[in-house]
This record gives C-alpha cells, sequence and structure tokens, in this order.
C-alpha cells in the first residue's frame, strides 16, 4: 500500500524497475558474448555525453541529458571496435582506454561546468553514483520510452542477435550483415545504459547489466528464459532496493539496488539446481558415495568368483584392504540396506542373489567402457 501511496517511492519503484526490466534482457547478450565490461566502458564514457547536452543547451531536461550520454557512449562503443580492427590492440586493452579517456574527458567538463555562474548546472554531479530519490514522473516516462524502444529493437532482430551471440561466422555464411547486427545490439544496449544514469549512475550501471544476467545464467540453458528470468531479477533488484532505500533514512538507493542485484547472484550461484555451487556439492558427495558402494560390491564379487562360490562370505578386513578409501562399514550397510549384500556374522559379508546379478552387470560395463583388449581376445 505505501508503494501506491508514496508518490516518490512509486517513482523510484518504477524507474529502477524499468531499468531492470531493460538492462536484464539486454544484459544477457553482452554477458553471452563476453562482453561484460563494454557496459562499464559506455557507462563511463557517457558522462562527457551529459556535460556536453548540457553545455550546448543549457537544459537539464532528462531526455536532452539521455541523448547526449547515448550519442557520447555509441561514439565510445565505434571507437573502440575501430581501434581493435584497425589495430593490434586487444579488445579488453581498448575498452579500457575508452573507458579512462572518455571518463577523464567527462570530469574535465563537470568541473569547467560547476565553476560556470550559473545555478542551474547544480545536480550533473548526481550522474556519478545517480539520485534515484529524485526521479519524478517525467523521468519515470522518459526512462519507459526509451526502455521500451530498446526492448522492441531487441524482439524484431531477436532470432539474428541469436546468431550473433553464439555463431556469427555461421550468420555471416547466410548473408546477413553481422557488424551492422552488432553496431545494432551494442546501440541498444547504450539505450539500456543511459537509461539508468540517473538511477544507479555511471560507476554502478555496469553491475545492472552484468548481474541479472549472470544470475539467469545459472538457472536455465535457453535464452529465451535466461533473457526472462535477467529482466525478472533485474526488475526485483530495482523495487526491493527502492523499497529499503525508503525504510532506512540516508541509505542511498542506488547503491543498494546494486547490493539486491549482488544477493541475487549469490543466491543464484549457490542454489540453482544445475549449475549452483550447494547442490553440485551434493551431487559430488552422492556420487563419490555410490561409486564406493559399486566398488566394495565389485572387491565381494571377483572375492566371490575366485572362490567359485556366489554366496560366500568374505571377512571385512580383507575388503577394508582391498578398498582404497578405507574402511568399507558405511557402504556395506548402505548395501545391505538396498538387499545386495547381507551380513553372514560379526566379520563377514556375502553377495545376494540380486548383489551378485548387479555386481556381474557392473563389471560388464565397466569391461565395455575398457575397450576390448588387444590381439583381437575379449577384455577380462
Amino acid at each position: 500500500m505505501e508503494l501506491f501511496a508514496d508518490y516518490t517511492l512509486r517513482m523510484v519503484a518504477l524507474g529502477s524497475a524499468t531499468l531492470g526490466l531493460v538492462s536484464g534482457a539486454l544484459g544477457s547478450f553482452a554477458v553471452l558474448r563476453g562482453q561484460s565490461l563494454l557496459g562499464d566502458a559506455i557507462s563511463h564514457a557517457a558522462l562527457p555525453g551529459i556535460a556536453l547536452a548540457f553545455l550546448l543547451t543549457g537544459s537539464k531536461v532528462p531526455l536532452v541529458l539521455m541523448l547526449g550520454a547515448a550519442l557520447a557512449g555509441w561514439l565510445a562503443t565505434l571507437a573502440v571496435m575501430g581501434v581493435t580492427q584497425a589495430t593490434r590492440v586487444p579488445y579488453d586493452s581498448a575498452l579500457g582506454i575508452a573507458l579512462s579517456v572518455f571518463f577523464g574527458v567527462g570530469l574535465v567538463l563537470l568541473t569547467f561546468i560547476q565553476k560556470q555562474p550559473n545555478a542551474n548546472q547544480a545536480g550533473l554531479e548526481t550522474f556519478l553514483f545517480g539520485q534515484a530519490a529524485a526521479l519524478v514522473h517525467q523521468d519515470v516516462l522518459t526512462m519507459a520510452g526509451l526502455g521500451a524502444l530498446a526492448l522492441l529493437g531487441l524482439a524484431v532482430a531477436w532470432k539474428e542477435f541469436k546468431l550473433l551471440a553464439f555463431d556469427a561466422a555461421f550468420g555471416a555464411s547466410l548473408g546477413l550483415p553481422m557488424r551492422r547486427l552488432d553496431v545494432l545490439l551494442t546501440s541498444l544496449l547504450v539505450l539500456a545504459i543511459v537509461i539508468g544514469l540517473q538511477t544507479v549512475g555511471v560507476v554502478l550501471m555496469s553491475a545492472m547489466l552484468v548481474a541479472p544476467a549472470a544470475a539467469a545464467r545459472q538457472w536455465t540453458d535457453r535464452l529465451g528464459r535466461m533473457v526472462l528470468l535477467a529482466m525478472f531479477f533485474g526488475a526485483t533488484a530495482g523495487m526491493s532496493g527502492a523499497f529499503l532505500s525508503s525504510r532506512v533514512e540516508r541509505l542511498p538507493t542506488g547503491p543498494t539496488i546494486v547490493l539486491c542485484v549482488s544477493a541475487i547472484v549469490l543466491v543464484s550461484l549457490l542454489l540453482a539446481p544445475n549449475r549452483g555451487l550447494l547442490w553440485r556439492g551434493v551431487r559430488a558427495w552422492r556420487n563419490g558415495r555410490r561409486l564406493r558402494g559399486e566398488a566394495v560390491l565389485l572387491n565381494l564379487y571377483a572375492l566371490a568368483v575366485h572362490h567359485d562360490r556366489r554366496d560366500h562370505p568374505h571377512e571385512r578386513g580383507v575388503l577394508d584392504a582391498m578398498s582404497p578409501e578405507g574402511p568399507t562399514g558405511p557402504a556395506l550397510r548402505k548395501l545391505a540396506a538396498r538387499g545386495l549384500v547381507r551380513q553372514v556374522d560379526a566379520t563377514r559379508w556375502a553377495l545376494t542373489p540380486q548383489g551378485w546379478h548387479r555386481a556381474a552387470q557392473l563389471a560388464r560395463e565397466r569391461s565395455i567402457a575398457a575397450g576390448p583388449a588387444t590381439d583381437g581376445e575379449a577384455a577380462p
């Protein structure tokens, strides 16, 4: 109810959610293409565009400043592409050069503007770290309009962008203009960045591009689902950060949003079903326990074959000596619970008929996996 009743909170939450939706969708392609640092370079390069737009127009209208930021970010991206293609400078070095040069120019221009006798220049420095609490209805409408334009472009060229992300060489062989598609996708990425500068600022904007996509990648292997999840995670982080910052006095909204999306990434890294570190550890533990049980079962099988009796009992000390993992008591108890072995007395164990068939099956599988023996003989 507070979200609907409080105008400031409503504007901040809507603006942050819009930022999360757009940056999550476009950031997914940046992450998949290994261009996560491109967002950082573009966001820093947008600063001189904001300053120049103000110097040329004397206006702080959000659309004017965003257009200036978009133009500067787009020029920085073209500069990076041109440097990497025309010289031997690697891609990451070109990004670092563009980031530092454009950001340095932006700081110089901001310093120059602040020294001018013009009271209208107040507030431009907030683009460094963002000031989401200053969002008004017009700002949110501008963000929504530019964000809708970026998402529309993504939807129209969805198939082409998929080829660009996964197999650009195949797309080129089909006659698609992959160079132009690269420029188009980067332009949409620039739009996603500039709409978030007022919310989280130049310094933190790269996190909004990378983090939702990185979190979504842990949950799925399908591009469509990844983009939708990244949009959901971005919007959730935006609204959560806006709400938390409204509840705690003097808590900045932009950094809080970044902390929320970082928490989502941490949860995804730990708990995602396929790639989560926690579940991966559980699977590794289960696989290790299964392999130890199979090794004990095969040892019992080998001893039974040696004695020409399927139910011949064997001392646990012998099984312990044959096992490189150490004592076999826990594995024997697990096998007994499954009905594969039985305890004859205090120290001896034997295979059950079911255990014999299972052990023989494992022996055949491992013999086949080992491949045929040399000289045309069958593998043991």
